[in-house]
């Protein structure tokens, strides 16, 4: 929030307590720029993906996710439906 820009190598993981639509929604108020949000349930495997829009009040996944992976608005594509992830030195 309130950042100016997002590099295509960068990004933030956020992790909930359990898998959930609710709580792993997102919000873009205040943000300058879209992203590419990658929400992936406890297994680590993509539930949805979505590309969020500056300034839009929810983004839902389609499925209960775990984990909201925010990236650059271009790496929207280095992701589908049912991927998983493995995450290394968290």
């Amino acid at each position: 929030m309130l950042q100016k820009f997002l590099r295509p190598h960068e990004g933030m993981l956020f992790i909930e307590n359990y898998e959930s639509r609710l709580f792993s929604s997102i919000h873009m108020l205040f943000m300058n720029f879209n992203i590419t949000v990658i929400w992936l349930n406890e297994n680590n495997r993509v539930v949805d993906k979505k590309i969020a829009k500056r300034w839009t009040i929810a983004h839902l996944p389609e499925k209960p996710a775990k984990y909201i992976l925010e990236l650059h608005e271009s790496r929207i594509e280095d992701f589908q439906i049912g991927d998983m992830l493995v995450f290394k030195d968290l």
